[in-house]
């Protein structure tokens, strides 16, 4: 059996799998009302993988999508207030639909709505994977999606393909299934002739000279690029992922030849350090200097106070920093443990030399090598 063989039987025999759906795939024509036929027949497949004993995570968009016709938008809103209002509309009108389609299964739903704050900072990363283990154990199907109503752009994901990789690997998944409106990715634009199917990414080399494209849709945030970059966050997990359009999903669930199949990579990165590395958006950058670079990627140190240089930015204690070489290339991105208006007086100045002058809060790491992650 050949690779992608090997990888696809992976998926049918996926013990937990998460699948993510986008807008496009969920609403009808107009993309302002959810297309119950295609939600009923996504449900189905979800079913069959709980009744050959699987477990099912569906990250699903559409709750923007869904408040547009209420709203009597035309279009998704490009302003996040409004964007906040639709999502407020939509995603109780989503979440019935979902719980209608289980409950003829036999099958009860359970909403989780995150934030990229939920699943950065330690405590919280915590109570997101707790609450979706144990919806888990108790036979519930989670259904979770991006906290549209209160995430700023500051702490958004962006889009629902990152947030599937990322909960993909918080839940332990065995497979990501990523369900768009195009039934695979091609070497060129699709529509182009003489585009060809890549029905497996085993490497990347694999994706050296193709075309990826972005969003193609009026009523999603995401494109062919955010679900090759997706596939790569869940192979930095050891997760298999197939991308597939929505009327495949059956056969992509079963192992079938559809759709594009991403090897994962043969090391998995730890939890947190995926995490940091995918899940956050930088709020500042820590200019260090070469001794600094040498000591965080050849020893795997922590950030001291004394390597850095410049301090850019605006952020508090606990926010995403990448740390940056002299020539402003980034080479890390961690948690810092001071604010942007602490960190100015500490710079070149060793931990002891703090701990004396301003107290022994001050003797530690601006960013520990836990909280650290290369880039």
């Amino acid at each position: 059996m050949g690779t992608e063989a090997v990888l696809r039987a992976a998926v049918a025999q996926a013990r937990r799998v998460v699948v993510k759906v986008g807008s496009s795939s969920l609403t009808g024509p107009g993309g302002g009302t959810i297309d119950e036929a295609r939600l009923v027949a996504l449900v189905g497949h979800l079913a069959a993988v709980r009744a050959r004993g699987g477990e099912a995570v569906l990250v699903s968009s559409g709750a923007i999508a869904a408040g547009l016709g209420p709203l009597g938008l035309a279009t998704r809103p490009r302003d996040l207030a409004t964007q906040q209002a639709a999502a407020s509309v939509g995603q109780g009108a989503l979440v019935a639909a979902y719980a209608r389609a289980f409950a003829h299964h036999h099958l009860t739903v359970g909403q989780v709505l995150l934030t990229a704050d939920d699943v950065t900072r330690r405590t919280h990363y915590t109570n997101a994977r707790r609450t979706l283990t144990r919806l888990l154990d108790l036979g519930i199907v989670p259904i979770v999606n991006e906290n549209d109503t209160v995430a700023t752009h500051e702490i958004r994901f962006g889009d629902n393909d990152r947030l599937a990789a990322l909960v993909s690997h918080l839940v332990g998944a065995d497979a990501l299934v990523l369900l768009t409106d195009v039934d695979a990715l091609y070497d060129g634009p699709p529509s182009r002739a003489g585009s060809s199917r890549i029905s497996a990414v085993l490497r990347p080399e694999d994706l050296a000279g193709v075309e990826i494209g972005g969003t193609g849709s009026s009523v999603g945030s995401g494109g062919m690029a955010t679900k090759v970059e997706s596939a790569g966050i869940a192979g930095a997990a050891g997760i298999p992922t197939v991308l597939s359009r929505l009327a495949d999903a059956g056969h992509a669930l079963a192992g079938e030849d559809v759709g594009t199949v991403f090897a994962p990579q043969a090391r998995s990165r730890a939890s947190r350090q995926l995490w940091i590395a995918h899940a956050t958006t930088p709020r500042g950058r820590l200019v260090v200097d070469e001794g600094a670079v040498t000591a965080l990627t050849k020893r795997r140190t922590s950030l001291l106070p004394a390597g850095i240089v410049e301090v850019q930015g605006t952020f508090t204690g606990g926010d995403p920093v990448d740390v940056c070489a002299p020539d402003g290339r980034a080479i890390a991105r961690g948690l810092v443990n001071y604010s942007s208006g602490e960190l100015p007086h500490m710079l070149g100045r060793s931990t002891h030399e703090l701990a004396r002058d301003l107290g022994a809060a001050y003797e530690r790491e601006v960013i520990h090598r836990d909280d650290l992650v290369l880039l």
